[in-house]
């Protein structure tokens, strides 16, 4: 009434009402209809080979590795194989040892490449150096499940072909063919099943077989998700805690594998008793990442100057940066509360940009360490009757009202490489906006630093048609920042939560964004999935207060921002195509961190705009 009814007659038309719901809706809708990319027609052999050619160049990094572990497994096996083929104990067991043996050489080499992906600091390393380039390091936790399954296979098919096979051959064979090919392996002494299957052998065989099967079954996506509700006592078996704990069992597996490898009944140089060879390098590799995280856990030691509980059970916590923690936007780290356990350790996304004076993260409570992380906290915030509550920064020591944190880190992840891309599209599903909240704020302080340099060129003359990348200035050293960071010219950050309450998490960033990014190189899209979209009649009252509230004060009604919120889920295929036009022959950076569902969605969209389009999207997942 106070839009429309200005000589305050006390009533409008309803033509006036009519433009006024239409209005909103129809801008919208019109904003959001880009141009449609049409494909050409091509033969159907044509459109199978663009998709293979376009499908390897996307995953020519992941195609390698797995080309090269697959002819590594191959090779081992075949080798091994054929040695034992020309072996008196073939005369005896046939092809069944021949098979055992083969698989066992693949265990040996799976079970020394399964530590490698999880040594994070290597890996971390890598992401620096040339081989950052070559090796999918964003996959690193896929490729130790597929080590894994390749353990099980190989478990399967070793432990297989000796219970049912070459051991009955063994104990049945003709006594003198036995003499006079393997009793020598035995001491003369033609051994039963029984004490075959009793041996050191047979015995260290079955604990690992028994130990991994626990683990392997804890870490599965049902338990470790916490997806099957057992009852008590047994309700403890499950959850994250018991993948945890059960996942340190390979110490024992380790050790035992060491002794089975010694106890040989067909092998007795100590130079053909490879298996130490094959996991020396990678357990001492892995044991130097463990002694490195109790170190930091000794240095890395910060005090809590800031903790707020959000809606949304969110616990935010802002931390003093330890002397030499050096870390980039996108990366993460372990945060470890000695008062929940002092074992355990959980990765979180760093939401602090590299210069900010503290370190700050944002904890989600999904599970039980977290909920006594936030409980512990809310107890201390409570207790002063605030919604946050700040440390006394007088005193060197720990107030006594929040628990000791440990941090480990930094961590790379995939969202730190975001600066080799034009444009970036960062897509995060409630808390996982986190990872892109310190990629915004490291482009923010760039450009409160450009403001005082009016003489370079912050980023791009038309900020929302070049996709030529241009560098952005660091508040340290601005001819340092000009030679080497340069970022993208432009951001798209998309943001979809169901709460409303989930923009009071980082609504400083986005009213900081809106406040100083004249040149819209950041667009904030945030969505809200609890409402119907726009063009839904149930949604267009609020759509036009919405509105009308922006258009008068600037700040949105629903996220209390600058930005303007949006309802119902993004049309992707949308944004995918309106960036194709904004920015062609640009290199596109799509970053996710979010449930899987809507990661098939966008790396199936950015393989088809890749194809349809000059535009060029790689798309990237978090993961920990």
């Amino acid at each position: 009434m106070g839009e429309l009814d200005q000589s305050y007659h006390g009533y409008i038309e309803v033509s006036q009402l009519e433009r006024l719901m239409r209005g909103p809706a129809i801008s919208l809708e019109y904003e959001a209809r880009p141009q449609t990319m049409i494909p050409l027609r091509r033969s159907r052999l044509q459109h199978l080979a663009r998709k293979a050619m376009y499908y390897t160049l996307d995953n020519w990094q992941r195609i390698w590795v797995l080309c090269f572990w697959l002819f590594a497994m191959v090779f081992l096996f075949s080798w091994k194989f054929l040695q034992y083929r020309y072996r008196s104990d073939y005369e005896v067991m046939g092809y069944c040892l021949c098979t055992a043996k083969g698989a066992a050489e693949t265990l040996k080499f799976n079970m020394a490449l399964v530590l490698l992906p999880v040594c994070r600091n290597t890996i971390t390393w890598f992401r620096s150096t040339i081989f950052g380039s070559i090796i999918p390091c964003d996959d690193n936790i896929k490729f130790h499940k597929l080590i894994a399954m390749g353990i099980g296979i190989g478990v399967v098919m070793h432990a297989g072909a000796h219970l049912t096979c070459d051991i009955p051959k063994l104990v049945n064979s003709d006594h003198e063919e036995f003499i006079s090919t393997i009793g020598g392996d035995f001491g003369g002494h033609q051994p039963s099943y029984w004490e075959v299957v009793t041996s050191t052998e047979g015995i260290t065989g079955f604990l690992m077989v028994i130990l991994m099967s626990i683990a392997f079954l804890l870490a599965s996506h049902w338990s470790r998700r916490n997806l099957v509700k057992l009852p008590w006592p047994w309700h403890k078996l499950t959850g994250f805690n018991a993948f945890w704990y059960s996942h340190h069992l390979f110490i024992v597996v380790y050790a035992l594998l060491l002794v089975h490898s010694f106890f040989l009944f067909l092998t007795h140089q100590w130079t053909q008793k490879t298996t130490w060879m094959y996991i020396a390098v990678p357990v001492l590799l892995y044991f130097r990442e463990r002694i490195l995280r109790i170190f930091r856990a000794g240095q890395f030691k910060v005090s809590t100057l800031k903790a707020a509980l959000y809606s949304g059970n969110v616990l935010a916590l802002h931390m003093t940066k330890p002397l030499g923690f050096k870390y980039e936007s996108g990366m993460y780290l372990f945060l470890q509360c000695s008062a929940v356990s002092p074992f355990e350790w959980h990765p979180f996304s760093i939401t602090s940009a590299p210069s900010d004076d503290v370190l700050s993260v944002h904890i989600r409570t999904v599970g039980d360490w977290t909920e006594e992380m936030r409980r512990m906290f809310a107890e201390a915030i409570d207790a002063a009757g605030k919604y946050s509550l700040h440390a006394n920064n007088s005193s060197s020591e720990q107030p006594a009202r929040f628990p000791r944190l440990c941090i480990d880190g930094p961590y790379g992840a995939p969202a730190q490489d975001y600066k080799k891309y034009d444009v970036m599209l960062l897509v995060g599903l409630g808390i996982g906006a986190t990872p892109f909240i310190s990629i915004l704020k490291d482009m923010l302080n760039h450009m409160k630093s450009a403001e005082h340099e009016p003489d370079i060129n912050k980023f791009s003359d038309s900020p929302s048609k070049s996709p030529i990348r241009s560098p952005m200035r660091s508040p340290l050293s601005p001819r340092r920042s000009r030679r080497k960071f340069r970022g993208p010219t432009n951001a798209y950050f998309y943001w979809v939560t169901r709460e409303q309450g989930s923009f009071e998490w980082f609504k400083g960033v986005m009213n900081e964004v809106a406040e100083i990014d004249q040149k819209a190189v950041i667009e904030m899209h945030t969505y809200l999935t609890s409402v119907y979209e726009e063009s839904d009649a149930r949604s267009a009252l609020i759509a036009m207060v919405q509105a009308l509230h922006h258009a008068k004060n600037g700040v949105d009604i629903v996220s209390g921002t600058r930005a303007r919120t949006h309802f119902a889920k993004p049309n992707w295929e949308k944004v995918f195509s309106k960036l194709s036009i904004s920015h062609p022959g640009a290199r596109i950076g799509v970053f996710y961190c979010g449930p899987s569902l809507l990661a098939k969605e966008l790396d199936a969209l950015s393989r088809k705009y890749s194809e349809i389009s000059n535009t060029k999207y790689i798309f990237h997942k978090e993961n920990f």
